[in-house]
């Protein structure tokens, strides 16, 4: 099979022919159909992980897709040849930026064939993490305000999960003016450049002096963690939803945390949980609910991925989504 790997961190990612994986009894074969480009993926490109996440290289990229079932091991029930499906990530990667992958059966979720392949990629990521670092996370309730700290992939999910949620005020903040105004077809009700504006500040003067309900980071940095502290009022909530390098420190003030009640807490993946909220995110897409088209800027074909990776790292608003044959 065709995949695209990195042999060394840093380095552009490269086309190889590797064998076929080999399926175990417990297995899934998946030809994929479909995968994001997202900054998790690109991060460990850089080789920011890899003191907590030692990979071996050469290493193929990817971890979330939309694909068709090719085989099943002896075990499996669940599903069969031909069944549409996601796959959730997992610790260990999956590797999707490949013509097929092998997983295990209880990390896919079945699909509703009604829906499109680069929409139902999306759903294998930044649109659970966003969504369910509200919903699920956070539990954010209708007319809390909340800011959103950094409006990427997940940033806009995050926004959009807000909006559904019926928060009053929605608060966007990113570098990027395009950003920003792309943040508020999500639902942001206000936005701030945090290069021209004092974040915390502009948060207090919206929210008459008391700062947010909710804040959240969606970038994951030591300035970002601390700004979605300040930001919150006291009993507020703020939610870390990047992910930063390992050797990324926030110092915080415990007294303050203490006297003013605050909940700083953290959300891997959005807290979700997969074979109950993707079909739920598949009907609020199907009904017209939850957006998922802006979301996609442009699609790739497997040759074309370095150029999805350079369009993301030169502030692309949207996401790019690999499309295989």
């Amino acid at each position: 099979m065709k995949a695209f790997v990195i042999d060394r961190y840093k380095e552009p990612l490269h086309a190889a022919d590797l064998p076929e994986p080999v399926l175990g009894d417990r297995d899934v074969l998946v030809e994929v159909k479909a995968a994001s480009i997202n900054q998790l993926d690109e991060k460990i490109r850089l080789g920011e992980f890899k003191q907590i996440l030692p990979y071996k290289l050469p290493l193929i990229l990817g971890n979330d897709l939309a694909g068709v079932v090719v085989a099943v091991g002896s075990e499996v029930r669940s599903f069969a040849p031909g069944d549409e499906v996601y796959a959730r990530p997992d610790k260990d990667r999956i590797g999707t930026f490949a013509e097929s992958v092998v997983c295990p059966a209880e990390m896919l979720v079945p699909i509703r064939t009604e829906m499109p392949w680069p929409q139902a990629a999306l759903i294998g990521c930044c649109v659970p993490t966003g969504w369910g670092a509200v919903t699920r996370c956070a539990r954010v309730e209708a007319g809390a305000s909340v800011v959103v700290i950094g409006c990427g992939g997940v940033g806009l999910n995050i926004v959009q999960g807000a909006h559904l949620a019926g928060a009053g005020r929605v608060i966007a903040c990113d570098l990027l003016d395009k950003k920003l105004e792309f943040a508020r077809q999500f639902g942001a009700t206000h936005a701030i450049n945090a290069q021209r504006e004092n974040v915390v500040d502009q948060v207090r003067a919206l929210t008459g002096g008391r700062g947010a309900d909710y804040a959240f980071d969606g970038i994951g940095s030591e300035a970002t963690t601390l700004q979605i502290l300040d930001a919150v009022r006291p009993g507020g909530t703020a939610v870390i939803v990047g992910m930063a390098p390992m050797n990324v420190r926030a110092p915080i003030t415990p007294y303050w945390m203490a006297l003013q009640e605050k909940t700083l807490k953290g959300t891997i993946y959005g807290s979700v949980r997969p074979n109950l909220d993707f079909p739920i995110l598949v009907d609020l897409y199907l009904a017209g609910s939850l957006k998922l088209d802006p979301l996609i800027s442009r699609t790739y074909t497997l040759d074309e991925i370095n150029d999805g990776f350079a369009a993301m790292r030169g502030g692309q608003v949207a996401r790019g989504v690999v499309m295989f044959k």
